[in-house]
């Protein structure tokens, strides 16, 4: 991409809304983008992809990419990026095979498995299957974090310690999910790290994460006032800090992500980090993640969202 971008000639379709459980999160996400895209200088439209009028005028318009700021299901999951790409708009962050890959955590744990990333060991479990929570037991222990594969924002998520607490979390994330993913508890640090970039993407500055409302980093935590810490840069030796990066990269490249993404990892006690998921379109909102991580770079947040925007063209070739 050329370096002197010229925004006021892109006219961007912003997309926030959408039909998921994390409507409210996604509209609060493009009510931060918006601000921060029209700082920068960008002619910006906003869309909900929730009505049809909307996705009528989307194929109608006369746009130069997408920006998405959709959460969860119909947003995260390739459907909106196979949409985009059927009308011809380029869209920021990752394609339609790595979104479908990356919100299935039971899928994208596959892939770093095969790229060496360290996770957890886990049982996927379909509402279809006869439960066995002996087996559950005898290969995973009690100690473990039962999930949806594919909800976000920690929706539906337990940890448990006992038998009885497992058949409990697993019925509740079922009400969530077809298919779950029961993986092993591993006690630690939490951390998030941004990777940013195409063919050459790098990791921004890690976060740490401190919870400070219920056990883990959760709904409550990502979302209320005062439901967490976040410290950029995270307090590691550089060994640590540099193993996580990396990983981070080698998961962004597992799931062939492009543009942007970001992973949760925990830190044992005994300096291994564990990948936990991979986000393809990480929040915007006042406490999200992605541009905490730019700021303590030097990236202001109307610059990352050029960024993220000059990716996407130069991904489709404009």
């Amino acid at each position: 991409m050329p370096s002197a971008f010229d925004t006021s000639t892109c006219r961007v379709a912003l997309l926030s809304g959408g039909t998921s459980g994390e409507r409210e999160i996604s509209l609060a996400s493009g009510k931060g983008a918006l601000a921060a895209l029209q700082e920068a200088g960008f002619p910006v439209q906003c869309f909900d992809p929730a009505k049809k009028e909307d996705l009528i005028a989307l194929i109608d318009g006369n746009f130069d990419v997408a920006f998405l700021c959709l959460h969860g299901r119909k947003g995260e999951d390739g459907a909106i990026q196979g949409f985009l790409e059927t009308i011809g708009l380029p869209y920021i962050g990752p394609g339609v095979w790595s979104s479908a890959t990356a919100i299935n955590k039971a899928r994208s744990k596959e892939f770093y498995r095969l790229a060496g990333v360290p996770t957890a060991p886990s049982m996927t479990i379909s509402s279809s299957d006869s439960l066995d929570v002996d087996s559950i037991v005898a290969q995973i222990g009690t100690h473990v974090v039962v999930k949806p594969a594919t909800e976000g924002s920690s929706i539906g998520i337990s940890i448990v310690d006992t038998r009885e607490a497992l058949e409990e979390a697993i019925s509740e994330a079922f009400e969530h999910d077809s298919e779950i993913v029961v993986e092993k508890f591993v006690r630690g640090r939490e951390f998030t790290v941004a990777v940013i970039g195409n063919d050459k993407p790098r990791a921004l500055p890690i976060i740490e994460i401190i919870a400070q409302k219920g056990e883990f980093y959760d709904f409550e935590s990502k979302y209320a006032a005062g439901g967490s810490r976040h410290i950029c840069p995270a307090e590691l030796s550089e060994e640590d800090a540099e193993t996580i990066k990396r990983e981070a990269v080698a998961a962004h490249k597992a799931l062939s992500c492009e543009g942007v993404s970001r992973t949760d990892f925990i830190l044992d006690d005994e300096g291994k980090p564990w990948a936990l998921e991979t986000n393809t379109i990480p929040g915007m909102t006042e406490t999200s993640l992605l541009p905490d991580a730019a700021a303590a770079a030097g990236i202001p947040f109307p610059q990352l969202c050029t960024m993220l925007i000059e990716y996407a063209l130069e991904r489709s070739g404009r």
